[in-house]
């Protein structure tokens, strides 16, 4: 095996585990996204009826974070962002299982699982590869 070369299993738990951080990390980003957004419906400055709404941004922002994270680690491109972003939703009906008595998709999931992945996506898609090697010009004769 060459020096740089990388055994696929480890590479495998790799990606793996960037998969379950950002997820996490989507997660923790949405929390915070959506307790400043319950800090300014309570201080007046947003009415109670965007909730839905805030929830589907938060979904975005977090996915994004979580993507660009999940990215970095595993260097999947889109593959990995769509990843995060399903690890985000999942642990998000997660929590919403375990805290009400019955999650259904029907109540809203649909566009909180659109939001997690068009975040993952957007951070997979927008992640770039770096700069390309400039080629050398052919000198004619």
């Amino acid at each position: 095996m060459g020096k740089r070369e990388e055994d696929q299993g480890a590479r495998l738990i790799r990606c793996g585990t960037g998969l379950l951080l950002g997820g996490v990390l989507a997660l923790a980003v949405c929390c915070l996204f959506l307790l400043g957004c319950a800090a300014a419906v309570s201080g007046g400055l947003a009415g109670e009826e965007l909730g839905y709404q805030f929830t589907i941004v938060g979904c975005v922002l977090g996915g994004f974070c979580g993507g660009l994270f999940a990215v970095r680690q595993c260097g999947g491109g889109l593959l990995a962002g769509l990843g995060a972003g399903t690890v985000l939703f999942l642990l998000l009906l997660t929590v919403g299982a375990l805290c009400f008595e019955s999650m259904s998709l029907q109540a809203g999931g649909i566009g909180l699982l659109c939001g997690c992945l068009c975040g993952g996506a957007a951070a997979g898609l927008f992640s770039g590869r770096g700069k390309k090697r400039p080629t050398r010009k052919k000198r004619r004769k």
